[in-house]
């Protein structure tokens, strides 16, 4: 009887979805932009679109949080969790938005390894959370996307240095070298952000084993 007196349990599991899955059509529209540079205001747009989306469902996480007395697991670790999955989503929205602000409309070749790698970050991040509804059958699972998370972050960081140096060594003027350094900066962010959220995600696993 007085369990039916307390207050059920938000959907935080969905709020991580949802937000998921928003991060991966910003990575897509990113990518979209690397293919095709002419659609760049269009999918801008539409990544600006999205963070709206990703700061509202954040909003509604954090409200549910104060509003709930059982979590399904520690309240500390469901505010880690949706403010970096937000700062994913800032991230590339970020990016994007320099990409147009800057008027980079002939993205260099390394722009679109980027996103490639950011495509691949943010599907196993999904892949991750999607098991969190039930960690005890999903442990191995989470521990093999995480592992996917770290390695795609590991090549971030090759992207980034081979970047650069490629940047430094093509660019004789100090505007796109600086814009372009912007850029990539901005993407590894977003790369790092990932790897964030798979430790918190992996965190989450041991404390609940």
């Amino acid at each position: 009887m007085f369990k039916g007196l307390l207050p059920r349990e938000a959907g935080f599991f969905d709020f991580f979805e949802q937000h998921s899955k928003l991060a991966m059509e910003a990575c897509q529209e990113l990518h979209a932009i690397a293919l095709n540079p002419s659609e760049m205001k269009s999918r801008v747009a539409r990544i600006r679109d999205i963070e709206h989306l990703a700061d509202d469902i954040t909003h509604k996480c954090i409200d549910a949080l104060h509003r709930t007395f059982i979590t399904p697991i520690d309240r500390t670790e469901i505010h880690r969790l949706i403010k970096r999955l937000d700062d994913v989503v800032d991230s590339l929205d970020s990016t994007a938005t320099r990409m147009l602000l800057y008027e980079l409309l002939i993205p260099r070749p390394e722009f679109m390894k980027f996103t490639e790698v950011l495509i691949t970050a943010t599907r196993e991040i999904d892949g991750a959370i999607h098991h969190l509804r039930d960690m005890k059958k999903g442990e191995k699972a989470i521990e093999k996307y995480c592992r996917a998370i770290y390695e795609a972050e590991n090549v971030g960081d090759q992207v980034l240095r081979s970047a650069l140096a490629a940047l430094f060594h093509d660019e004789k003027e100090a505007g796109p070298i600086i814009k372009w350094k912007d850029i990539f900066e901005r993407m590894e962010v977003a790369i790092d952000r990932c790897e964030d959220v798979a430790n918190i995600v992996e965190g989450i696993v041991i404390e609940a084993s």
